[in-house]
């Protein structure tokens, strides 16, 4: 059943009288199932509308629907999709216990594949689930290959009946759908020979597989140990050679590289960071591929915004992962602003140190980290490690962080959202959150508790 959330005040929706808790039942005669047929059925100029209002008001719409026009209504989160996969490595089992209910589901939805970019196995698909992917167009998706041998993978999934990968993709790849796709790599199972394989495979489905990822599995203290274990430096150097190889191929035979190692590859490997023109539009950033030259990207592109921050001292937050990384980027701020930039690299006092990413802080480490510091003028923390109600992992909000600390605190996810001044037309991008005020600004990309930032691309 779809039902209705909210409504925007002056959208088409509230003129039609649509209110929090109308059920939707059909577009045209055809029955809505959650919010891809909302979208997708409501987007014509006119079509026909039944609902049953709270007070059980059966009402059927003759909607005229001018092009552009929002609907301004936001529906109730859909039931999501489970995963069927058993992986040592996934990410959820390895939560500690305590934690939002939400955070220990493992989701498996290409909806949320398509909506949010979510990694997706595609083991879960029926039959009319492939019709819908065809009939709306769903694409890009992006899909957890990990390997394309089909002993191999259902190995890695712990999954004995997940499907082929490479029939499945070329099914689709044959009807107009394109994929992102990424390979996290487990020592002993999926590298090696393996990874040759996988990319070979991949590669010879065509342009439609857009990129391929390859990460390096990361385990919490709460995970499988003695079932898998971190990939090793040599291994590490090893996975970037064949990464290499194939996107000098990619270079050659499509113009562009194609297959990419995350930043934490290379960083595990001690290999020095391809250039910013490497990634392209930086598709899996939010993978960790990237992520460090997507940020320089950025700063430069605010550079003229920046303010005059001479004599301010400015604390950065960021994980273990990009620790070593960072100081490449904070002097490129420093260089515009002049400001003092001084990273804070904490560690992950909730999931154990060898989970690295920022995005998975939790807020007692880090105000564990800053509570001291008298010294700061301004500390920025990742916003990443919030949910859309500004909450981090740990169930404190960001308001309340910021009323324990000395300083004054900014939510950001490239430095130059938090950094410009309100009123330009970059401050739009950020999140602020000083004491008790908190300004959420409209272009903020939301992210449910259904979007745990990925650690490393896992999952």
């Amino acid at each position: 059943m779809v039902r209705v959330q909210a409504v925007a005040p002056g959208s088409l929706g509230a003129e039609l009288g649509l209110v929090p808790g109308t059920e939707l039942h059909a577009v045209n005669g055809r029955a809505l199932e959650d919010f891809l047929d909302w979208e997708f059925l409501t987007a014509d100029e006119q079509f026909i509308l039944s609902v049953t209002q709270p007070d059980g008001d059966a009402v059927e719409y003759d909607v005229e629907r001018p092009e552009g026009l929002a609907m301004g209504v936001t529906l109730e989160p859909p039931r999501i999709r489970r995963c069927a996969n058993h992986c040592d490595f996934c990410f959820v089992d390895g939560n500690p216990t305590g934690m939002r209910p939400p955070l220990y589901i493992r989701d498996d939805d290409y909806r949320l594949s398509f909506r949010y970019g979510n990694f997706a196995t595609l083991t879960n698909l029926k039959p009319w689930d492939v019709e819908r992917i065809v009939e709306y167009r769903l694409s890009p998706l992006y899909v957890s290959v990990h390997a394309t041998d089909p002993t191999v993978r259902r190995w890695l999934l712990r999954n004995p009946e997940a499907p082929e990968i490479v029939p499945q993709l070329r099914s689709l790849v044959g009807q107009g759908i394109r994929f992102h796709t990424q390979v996290v790599l487990v020592p002993g199972a999926n590298d090696g020979a393996e990874l040759v394989r996988t990319l070979t495979d991949l590669f010879g489905l065509g342009e439609a597989i857009l990129s391929v990822s390859v990460v390096p599995v990361a385990l919490t203290e709460y995970s499988k140990r003695e079932l898998v274990r971190e990939l090793r430096r040599g291994e590490c150097r090893a996975a970037l050679a064949t990464v290499d190889r194939f996107a000098t191929r990619a270079l050659t035979e499509r113009g562009f590289p194609w297959c990419y190692g995350a930043d934490d590859l290379y960083l595990q490997a001690g290999a020095p960071l391809p250039p910013a023109e490497w990634y392209g539009e930086f598709e899996q950033r939010e993978n960790g591929v990237g992520a460090v030259r997507y940020l320089q990207t950025r700063i430069a592109a605010a550079r003229e915004w920046l303010p005059d921050l001479v004599g301010k001292r400015i604390g950065v937050v960021t994980g273990t992962a990009m620790g070593p990384l960072m100081p490449q980027v904070l002097a490129d701020v420093a260089a515009v602003t002049g400001g003092r930039f001084e990273l804070v690299v904490v560690e992950n006092a909730l999931f154990g140190r060898s989970v690295t990413t920022a995005g998975l802080l939790p807020a007692a480490a880090i105000e564990g980290a800053l509570r001291e510091r008298r010294d700061l003028d301004l500390s920025l923390v990742p916003a990443e490690a919030v949910n859309d109600d500004l909450v981090f992992i740990d169930e404190v909000s960001a308001a309340d962080l910021a009323e324990r600390l000395p300083m004054p605190v900014r939510l950001s996810y490239d430095f130059a959202d938090a950094l410009v001044e309100r009123g330009t037309r970059n401050a739009e991008r950020g999140t602020q959150v000083e004491g008790r005020s908190r300004h959420r600004a409209r272009c903020v990309v939301p992210r449910s508790d259904f979007r745990v930032p990925r650690l490393e691309g896992q999952g």
